[in-house]
């Protein structure tokens, strides 16, 4: 199937130009992105009590691993092949349908006192998660050329802060209660999410001759066929995976004998990064102006600047711990920068192409976070913080080398 062929095949009854010159409105683009971060929180919630729940559950120690790694495998496969349902499905519906599944996984979850259900569940929990990548677009598909980085990134913002509270938040809510509570509360919010999308949301119907075997043969051909997709997935791998890398072990770091912190101080130590979701509705507004380019470039090298300065003091010094501070909210800011940059310049490839794209692209995304979180653990464990370290600056290092060769008429 070529190109060609899939953009003839495939239209949306999009919002009409006086509705798009209107623009989205700030309540909508403020539903979106709380959206998102309430959606993507429900990845990683687990995360920091994979232990405590391995333990309940009779899942052995060996194999807790399981419960973070098909949380990821459910979400990487609803990327390849839910997300592209976008450009086939009615978009709100779909969106409604995923919100129901997971509600359904993290019920399932929350109940379950076996290993088998648990991790189950935790793959329904990935899969259903997608919802978050189809409202994205969605979001883009609502805004005028004109302001359509600036919604995206204010949208992204509350990916990141999901991404980056999701861990802090079940650490505090399983201190005081149990790590069921945290699966019964996401829940009850996603119910209450899904009834204000199902209401508040406008029909986005795409109007399409392809069936779905179609729709995704024609993803191969989008990933041979588009090099601003080829390039911004290739930039957001290294930069995804050197951000994971990041959080993976620097909890392990910190909880070390050198820092010897709580895990309510790792957790505060968590939301310090928070503040690096500024850069969201920044890089979007960038993006607007035409200033992608060197956007992406200071998202990079705040990477390398933050990975540079944790070796400026002693291990264990409270400079140490300031500085480790700094460097997570400069790698969040940076990682937050590239991701709104890129999905504005594949956002305006083609309207009708949004889902598909979205969903390679995203799939780098993923693959990039998961392989950074694996390399990390095993250097953390054979060289310490020097070797993980080196490796978390070489990701991005190569994605600015990359970036050199992108012509000045490329995204």
């Amino acid at each position: 199937m070529t190109l060609q062929a899939t953009e003839e095949n495939t239209a949306f009854s999009e919002p009409d130009e006086q509705q798009k010159s209107a623009g989205i409105s700030t309540a909508m683009t403020f539903l979106m992105a709380a959206a998102v971060g309430l959606i993507c929180a429900n990845i990683y919630y687990a995360q920091p009590l994979a232990g405590p729940i391995a333990a309940a559950i009779g899942l052995p120690a060996e194999a807790t691993g399981l419960i973070v790694t098909l949380t990821q495998i459910g979400y990487g496969l609803g990327l390849l092949f839910v997300v592209p349902l976008g450009d086939l499905v009615e978009n709100r519906r779909l969106i409604v349908i995923m919100i129901a599944i997971v509600t359904v996984a993290l019920l399932a979850a929350a109940v379950s006192s076996t290993p088998a259900p648990f991790l189950a569940a935790s793959l329904m929990i990935g899969l259903g998660s997608v919802a978050v990548q189809m409202i994205v677009p969605f979001a883009a598909s609502l805004a005028p050329d004109e302001s359509r980085g600036r919604v995206v990134g204010n949208v992204v913002s509350g990916l990141m802060l999901g991404i980056m509270l999701a861990r802090p938040v079940s650490s505090f809510i399983a201190q005081f209660s149990s790590w069921h509570t945290v699966f019964y509360l996401s829940a009850a919010v996603m119910v209450v999410l899904g009834v204000v999308l199902a209401i508040k949301l406008p029909k986005r119907r795409p109007e399409t001759s392809l069936n779905y075997l179609s729709l995704l043969g024609s993803m191969v051909s989008l990933a041979l066929t588009q090099p601003i997709l080829r390039r911004r997935a290739a930039y957001q791998f290294g930069q995804f995976a050197s951000f994971s890398l990041f959080w993976t072990v620097t909890p392990l770091l910190l909880a070390g004998p050198a820092f010897g912190l709580s895990q309510a101080g790792i957790a505060l130590f968590a939301l310090a990064g928070v503040a690096g979701a500024i850069a969201s509705p920044i890089a979007g507004r960038l993006a607007d102006r035409d200033l992608g380019r060197p956007a992406t470039a200071l998202g990079i090298a705040a990477l390398v600047v933050g990975y540079l300065i944790t070796h400026i003091a002693p291990e264990g010094s409270w400079l140490a711990l300031g500085l480790l501070t700094l460097a997570a909210i400069l790698i969040d800011f940076g990682v937050s920068t590239t991701l709104v940059i890129s999905q504005r310049a594949i956002y305006g490839l083609n309207p009708s192409l949004r889902s598909r794209l979205n969903g390679l692209f995203m799939a780098a995304f993923f693959v990039g976070g998961a392989l950074g979180s694996a390399i990390g653990a095993w250097a953390y464990a054979k060289g310490g913080w020097s070797l993980a370290s080196s490796i978390g600056i070489a990701l991005p290092i190569v994605a600015f080398l990359y970036f050199l060769t992108e012509k000045r008429a490329k995204a």
